[in-house]
């Protein structure tokens, strides 16, 4: 089942957001990738380790999405273009 972002849709996830680092990294579940794929992603590209990873994973699975990094808006552009490179449904959000 695909989850739609919603325009001001507060989102949820493990990620702390400093106000020096605003912009957050939301992964959106999709009905393609396989939970073990998404967390494989979550271990090889952000470095989490595998338990991390799965709770991140199972947030997308549950809940429809995950902040799953924060930091500057060029940071945060090169995660969620990463991410569509693995073939996953990433969005950049400001966390105000």
């Amino acid at each position: 089942m695909t989850v739609a972002p919603d325009v001001g849709e507060e989102v949820s996830g493990d990620t702390e957001v400093s106000p020096d680092r605003p912009w957050v990294t939301v992964v959106w579940n999709d009905p393609v990738n396989l939970m073990e794929y998404v967390t494989r992603v979550f271990m090889d590209y952000f470095g989490y380790d595998r338990d991390k990873a799965t709770v991140l994973m199972l947030d997308v699975h549950n809940e429809g999405r995950a902040a799953v990094s924060n930091g500057s808006r060029e940071e945060m552009e090169r995660d969620v273009e990463a991410m569509h490179g693995y073939g996953l449904w990433a969005t950049l959000v400001k966390d105000d």
